[in-house]
């Protein structure tokens, strides 16, 4: 599942709000040990764009 959420987050990756929606979703969806996997994936792809929405997205863990 958590490869799946990469492939939608990168597809949707152009638009702030579908991101930070499709985000959201995926952090709901996901386990724990693959939500702190999403988050450091996150960071490296798109962490000069969507930095502030990945700072508020992820639960503090």
């Amino acid at each position: 599942m958590l490869e799946f959420c990469k492939k939608v987050l990168l597809k949707v990756s152009h638009n702030r709000e579908s991101f930070k929606r499709e985000l959201g979703k995926s952090i709901r969806i996901l386990k724990p040990a693959e939500i702190q996997q999403l988050k450091a994936w996150c960071r490296v792809q798109f962490a000069p764009a969507y930095a502030d929405i990945i700072r508020i997205s992820f639960p503090a863990i």
